[in-house]
Formats: structure tokens, sequence, C-alpha cells
């Protein structure tokens, strides 16, 4: 059976620090400051977006997109929607593709929401009528009613990907391309959408496109998956694999547990190193489920300030956050910011975790006036198996991520 996508040697080169690339205005910038600059700018260089790249696709198919951050998956997205054109190589797309990958697109922000569906239709190479027949189906799922006839400029992010997704799941196109947009969404409308896809793939047989950093998204709704890395494809296998050589991708870049950061200017908040130690205070790099952990968190502050706090998170590798906990001015003790270098532990008795690895990461804030600095995974834990429950086996992240110690009794 031919494919309904087939991508043939696809590459994307931009040309950067080049005039042409962007509007008149802007190159006319660009020409008129070289000629007035003393030194001269730098020469212009091509970048690969994407170099080479193969795959295809069948019909009914959800394919998940994974890859750090620049690895390419935007602009591949934006080549199969015919939003830009690939330098060499070639697509070949049986059907009609309907794309979501930016808030907005395709939108005219002066018309209602109601005229962006029959333009967005259009587009598609609907007919009037095929829009009519689907236009009801479209307003209720979007959750927007009242606001149909209001001009999508004055709509919230949340308001414009709502009806983005909307149309593009609803209209008869053969072929739907999702991008990280859903993010924008609240985590019940996300669900909503996650569940649409998988209904008009199994129902109708349409084959989707799906590009999320959110890994277990990708893990529930995906059947195949394909892996860039800097514009290449790395690895196209079944959803478990692609995944798992990503994660031991990402980890090989992620710090050991002391980890320190680059020097920063004086007058910014930042994380200087988190250190994992045990009851005696000795540095640790691993533990065991069930494990008394101390975390050592350092950081710096510019200034002294009063009723401080610290939040501390520990997510699975796919990006599920596993624990939440914060010192808070209403506990034992007030936290208060030393002008210079701060130290705070987060103590644990008993890590209900098993084994797997995990990422941690810390954020600094003053509560209920503002956040000073927004922690990402920092560096990598492992927690390796132990027979909590003396049962033959112990407990793996796989299966399930927390082995909680209960206490059982016969009524």
């Amino acid at each position: 059976m031919p494919p309904v996508i087939a991508v043939e040697n696809i590459s994307k080169s931009y040309r950067l620090g080049s005039i042409g690339g962007t509007s008149f205005r802007e190159d006319f910038s660009k020409k008129w400051g070289a000629l007035f600059r003393r030194t001269s700018p730098p020469p212009p260089s091509d970048f690969w977006a994407l170099k080479e790249v193969n795959f295809s696709i069948q019909e009914g198919e959800i394919l998940g997109i994974v890859g750090r951050n620049g690895a390419g998956k935007s602009t591949l997205l934006k080549i199969l929607s015919r939003v830009t054109a690939p330098t060499s190589g070639l697509v070949k797309v049986k059907g009609r593709i309907a794309s979501l990958l930016e808030v907005g697109t395709g939108f005219h922000p002066e018309l209602s929401g109601r005229d962006n569906i029959f333009l967005n239709g259009a587009i598609l190479g609907m007919s009037k009528e095929e829009i009519h027949r689907k236009f009801d189906e479209i307003v209720a799922f979007s959750e927007i009613s009242e606001f149909i006839d209001t001009p999508v400029k004055r709509y919230s992010s949340g308001m414009y990907v709502r009806l983005a997704f909307a149309v593009a799941a609803h209209l008869e196109s053969e072929i739907l391309i999702v991008d990280e947009v859903l993010a924008v969404g609240d985590a019940q409308f996300q669900r909503k959408c996650l569940g649409k896809i998988g209904e008009i793939t199994s129902k109708e047989k349409r084959t989707v496109l799906f590009v999320s950093h959110h890994l277990e998204s990708v893990r529930k709704l995906c059947t195949t998956a394909l892996l860039l890395k800097n514009g290449k494809l790395l690895l196209h296998s079944t959803v478990d694999e692609v995944l798992k050589t990503f994660l031991q991708e990402s980890n090989e870049n992620c710090s050991s547990m002391i980890i320190h950061y680059p020097e920063k200017p004086l007058q910014e908040f930042h994380l200087q190193k988190i250190e994992l130690l045990d009851e005696g205070g000795e540095l640790k790099k691993s533990l065991q489920t069930w494990d008394y952990v101390r975390f050592r968190i350092t950081f710096h502050s510019p200034r002294p300030l009063k009723s401080g706090a610290i939040n501390f998170h520990l997510n699975a590798p796919s990006g599920t956050r596993l624990l939440l906990t914060s010192n808070s001015p209403d506990q034992s003790f007030t936290l208060h910011y030393q002008e210079g270098t701060n130290v705070i532990d987060c103590v644990i008795s008993k890590l209900m975790l098993a084994a797997g690895q995990y990422l941690i990461g810390a954020s600094l804030a003053v509560p209920h006036i503002e956040c000073l600095y927004y922690g990402v995974d920092h560096a990598l834990i492992e927690v390796q198996s132990k027979d909590i429950y003396d049962s033959g086996f112990a407990p793996e992240s796989h299966r399930a991520f927390v082995p909680m110690d209960c206490h059982w009794e016969l009524p």
C-alpha cells in the first residue's frame, strides 16, 4: 500500500547574516548599518535546519516527532504543510493537509471566529457546504460560542488555540499536523484535544503528525515515532524505542549530581549547585527506593530578602512532574535570602520513588509577590532497585513511579 506521506532526502538550509532573507526594510537597514560600521559584519554562513531526512507514513498512522529544541521538528512540519520549500529533496503527499503549527496560523485578525472557520476551510479546499455541515461541531468543540462573532484579534492565546484546533480537527482533511501549540491551552482542553486525535485516527483513518515535548502524550497517543537531532533523522521506529533513545541522548547532556552553574552577573538570582547527601552528610551519586535523602541547594542572591521561598521539583524523564515541595513562610522557619551565597537543605526522610532515572530542579521566589528564578531540569539522579516489600521483585518506574509505605489491617 503506498504511503500517505513520503519524504525523500529532504534538506533545508538558511543563509545566516545575508541580505535577501527578510523584508526590504530589514535588508536596507542591514546594508545601511554595514556602510557606516568601522568593522565589517561577519560573512554569511549556511545553517542546515534539516539534512537528508527520509521516512514515510501510512494511512491512519499517528507519528510522534521528538527531539531537543533546534532539532528541526518545526522546520520539517512547515515543509510538509507547504509553508516553506525544501532546499533539496522531495515530499509526496496523498490527500489534503490541515496544519496547526502556531497560534493563529491561517487566521485573519480582523475577521471574526465565524469568518475564519470558513476562510480556513476554503484554504484547505473545502466547499462551503462541507464547512456548513461541520460548523456547529467546530464551535461546540472550541467552547467559545459566545465569542464566535468577535474579531479574533481580541482572542486570548488560549481561545485562538481552541478555535484553531477545532477547525483543523473537524474539517475533512486526510492529514492533520499538530505542533507544540497545544501547550498553550489549559490541561482540560489538552486532554480533550488528545482524545479527539485518537478518535479521528481510529474512526476516520486520518493520519496525524504530532510534535510535543511532553513525552507521556507521545507515548500514549502515537503508534510510531521518529527522533531528530541537529537536523538529521536519528531513528524512526516504535514509540518505546524512540523515546528510550531520546532519553539516553538527553541524559548524556545532563549534569552529574553535584552541579555547578557558570558564573553570572552578581545582580542576578541563580542556582549555583545542588548536592545529594546521606544522613551523615556525605555526598552520594545514587539512591535506593525509600532511602533518606538530603538535597542541598546553593544559590546566589544579589540582595537580602525576607520571606523567601524555594520550590524544589522532581520530574520523570518524560516530563511528568512527580514531586513538588516548597518551604513557605508558614512553616517552622522563615527563609531569609542573604546577599551573596545561600544554602538550604530539602530533607526527604523516605524517598517513595521506584527504580529509575529522574530529573531535579529548583526555583526561587518571594511568595505572592514575584518569581525570581524559574528552574528547569538541572540534574539527573538515579534511584536503584530495592525489594522494599520483600516480595521477590523490586518496584520499577515503568510499572509505577510511587511505591507507597502503607499500613494494612483486617477489619
